[in-house]
């Protein structure tokens, strides 16, 4: 009986070490578990030599299931859409099934061909939203013109009397709805398929992971007998390759039409412009040219037609003395001694590229781009496929805009989308993006047409009747700079029409036009008022005399 206390104690002492080694065992592995992958010599997080603490790697670990939740958010709504579309198609199918047996031999139809029928259903949305080819359109009113957008604005047409050009911040319901096309987006970039891969078999997919930060730009357009349509740009800050990723909601969960990785670093763009006088607009045009062209960009030639003998050795002087200061040599000065003719024009310097294919630019002197507005054009753009019709914020007079100020500001900050500053053009179809070879084959400018407005309608039509996609969105990179509109006598009934609707809308805003139409009355309001303040202080002082 003695020798068992000592005995006891031995073996609790043994239990104990065993409990011990247990728990630093346990630890260990926790340790192994949630250290982050990393190469085989590699340091373990907290321990000497590892740059990062544990708090890093928490904070990872919940930014990534936090994203993950989210997605699994989106996927279960998704999930849902789906099966309320799969009912309802169902209770369609065994509707038509009655009628066609109404003796009651109907068979009940497997689960296996209603996912079918809707796929066949969900594809032919997409074929008839105009996603690989155009669909033949009788007229420009036909179209439905795309919105583009950031992560923070939207630029829409649709404006009327309350909303902007520019909606900032956007509101909640859209937000929302565009937060999850950028989602799903980056889903399809970072989760390649076997069917995705680049248009050029020499541009390399990228394996990087791309995150909200490297979406660039977006567009999106809404038909009610199909769906919504988006066109998402995203890249890697400081590089020219991009992906582009379509996405379809046929009224139903989205659905991914293609990814493709685009490499724009030998994309060079042709500005043809079209010019007879306007030598200091030339000048402002150039000096624009040379900050976003020459400096930033580089891969742009200019191509200038110029009509008459007035102002030609002018603007000849100009080109020189630009190519001098910046070692510039992609240009071209086409004199042609006829009467103006933008189509003319334009036609001149498309022939005059040579054989080769080329993006071209359809410009006028007195737009101002930026130099994100050079890569919109170029994605937006594909030979035998697509071609790109921006629509530009037009300004308006400064004079009027900025008439409560001395002087008017500089023209870069004069270029603002606010509802007074200016307003999409969108009945304008002059500036547009498209491979020469695609202009050619389509017939080009109607020659017959001289003057002012009518050609470009023509070669629009030309586009919207033919198989091409049209892409057609308001860009933030491009504006119309203000100048007075002359309308000339011989200009046809429908092109002087044209022309001043132009340059009544051209002038001011609405509630602009409605200070200058009432401005007699507003003045006799304010010498009224103005009689009052004055007259009160002698009838107060009448009673103390």
């Amino acid at each position: 009986m003695p020798r068992r206390g000592p005995l006891l104690q031995a073996r609790a002492r043994w239990l104990l070490l065993g409990l011990l080694l247990v728990l630093l065992l346990t630890l260990f592995l926790y340790l192994l578990e949630c250290s982050p992958a990393g190469d085989a010599g590699a340091a373990l997080p907290g321990f000497a030599g590892d740059p990062y603490s544990r708090e890093h790697f928490q904070t990872l670990l919940q930014e990534q299931e936090e994203r993950h939740l989210s997605r699994v958010s989106s996927l279960k709504r998704q999930i849902a859409q789906l099966k309320q579309e799969l009912q309802e198609m169902g209770d369609k199918l065994k509707t038509l099934q009655e009628k066609k047996d109404p003796g009651g031999r109907a068979h009940v139809e497997t689960h296996d061909q209603e996912p079918s029928d809707l796929l066949e259903f969900l594809h032919g949305q997409i074929e008839k939203a105009e996603v690989s080819t155009g669909a033949r359109l009788p007229s420009e009113y036909a179209l439905v013109a795309f919105e583009s957008f950031t992560t923070t604005k939207v630029y829409q047409l649709e404006m009327g009397l309350t909303r902007h050009p520019e909606e900032k911040p956007v509101r909640k319901d859209r937000r929302d709805e565009l937060a999850e096309v950028i989602e799903a987006g980056l889903d399809v970039i970072n989760n390649p398929e076997e069917d995705d891969g680049p248009e050029d078999e020499d541009v390399p997919v990228q394996r990087q992971m791309y995150s909200e930060s490297d979406f660039v730009e977006g567009l999106y357009r809404t038909e009610r007998d199909k769906g919504s349509l988006y066109e998402l740009f995203y890249s890697k800050e400081g590089t020219s390759s991009f992906h582009h990723v379509t996405l379809f909601r046929p009224f139903g969960p989205l659905m991914k039409v293609r990814s493709t990785a685009v490499d724009l670093t030998n994309t060079a763009i042709n500005i043809i412009v079209p010019l007879s006088g306007r030598t200091e607009a030339f000048s402002q045009f150039l000096h624009n040219f040379r900050e976003v062209c020459i400096q930033h960009d580089k891969r742009v030639h200019l191509t200038v037609v110029y009509f008459g003998q007035k102002g030609l050795q002018e603007v000849k002087s100009s080109l020189e003395k630009v190519s001098r200061l910046e070692s510039f040599s992609n240009y071209t000065l086409i004199p042609v001694d006829e009467e103006f003719s933008r189509g003319r024009g334009l036609n001149i310097g498309a022939h005059a590229w040579g054989n080769s294919d080329v993006l071209m630019f359809f410009c006028d002197v007195d737009i101002y781009f930026s130099p994100e507005f050079l890569n919109t054009c170029r994605l937006n753009t594909s030979p035998g496929r697509r071609v790109f019709y921006p629509v530009v914020f037009s300004l308006y007079n400064p004079a009027i805009v900025y008439g409560n100020l001395e002087l008017s500001p500089s023209i870069e900050h004069q270029l603002v989308h606010k509802k007074d500053a200016g307003f999409w053009r969108d009945f304008g179809f002059g500036m547009t993006c498209q491979y020469r070879s695609d202009f050619l084959s389509i017939g080009g400018f109607d020659l017959e047409v001289k003057g002012w407005g009518v050609e470009d309608v023509h070669l629009y039509r030309k586009y919207l009747r033919s198989e091409f996609v049209v892409v057609r969105t308001p860009v933030s990179g491009l504006f119309h700079l203000w100048h007075e509109k002359l309308c000339a006598d011989e200009l046809t009934p429908e092109q002087y029409r044209m022309c001043i609707q132009s340059k009544a809308m051209n002038e001011a805003s609405h509630s602009h036009l409605g200070m200058l139409v009432f401005r007699d009355e507003i003045e006799q309001h304010l010498r009224k008022q103005a009689y009052k303040v004055q007259s009160k202080p002698d009838e107060l002082a009448r009673p103390n005399e």
